[in-house]
């Protein structure tokens, strides 16, 4: 399962502005974000209608 580059930094980048944008942590919040989207990415190929 692959999840684009450009929708992890966008994700990380928001999730960094909401916590304050805390300096050196930026590993942290693409992690979280790379984390989320391939959630998402599975939960939405679990509702397909070809496995319904």
């Amino acid at each position: 399962m692959k999840v684009e580059e450009q929708a992890i930094r966008a994700r990380a980048y928001r999730l960094w502005e909401a916590a304050g944008s805390p300096e050196g942590e930026e590993e942290r919040f693409w992690y979280e974000a790379e984390r989320q989207l391939k959630e998402e990415q599975i939960q939405h190929e679990l509702k397909t209608p070809d496995t319904l």
